[in-house]
């Protein structure tokens, strides 16, 4: 069997308050602080948000997140929920030119606990890139491969890849592309 060497997911496994530097709500309060880089949020709409796992099972991994704090999917208007669906295709786009992914696994986990979710307060839609040979959301078995990239180089190439497509604008190198609101 060969081993795994996935440095990053020790912070995760070990971390004693995963939202300690939050208030609340973590995906109610990220989009207002200073720092978009600095914090991986990636692009902002109208309705939601993408933002740039910081503990992924793969690179690239992102999640769109509405701006709405609710964890029912049944809560969003029929103007949020197709927000959200196409933010989620920007983002599919964007990894398309940043990764070239054999696949992709998108979802939401629903339920609280049992869906195996650890927020579940505020909805929010995982997507992972996926490669043939590359981890898998179950525990890693023999002859897995893992693609290894900086989580910051990850930013970097969805950030790039998300400012070059149609109605978008970039106000600084620090910032979040912003997408325009009838291209959401």
């Amino acid at each position: 069997m060969e081993q795994v060497f996935a440095p990053w997911r020790i912070d995760w496994v070990e971390r004693s308050d995963k939202n300690e530097a939050f208030e609340d709500c973590v995906f109610c309060e990220l989009p207002d602080h200073d720092d978009d880089r600095e914090n991986h949020l990636l692009a902002r709409g109208d309705c939601a948000y993408v933002l740039l796992n910081n503990y992924p099972y793969n690179p690239g991994h992102a999640m769109v997140i509405p701006h709405q704090h609710t964890g029912a999917y049944q809560d969003l208007d029929p103007d949020e929920l197709l927000a959200v669906d196409r933010l989620l295709q920007r983002t599919l786009d964007a990894m398309d030119d940043a990764f070239a992914p054999d696949g992709y696994n998108v979802g939401y986990n629903l339920g609280g606990d049992a869906a195996g979710g650890s927020i579940d307060d505020h909805l929010h839609a995982h997507v992972v890139p996926r490669w043939s040979g590359d981890t898998n959301f179950m525990p890693v078995i023999g002859e897995t491969n893992v693609i290894v990239e900086a989580v910051d180089d990850s930013y970097e190439r969805l950030h790039d890849a998300l400012a070059a497509q149609d109605g978008t604008t970039t106000l600084d190198e620090q910032s979040a592309v912003v997408i325009e609101s009838s291209r959401e």
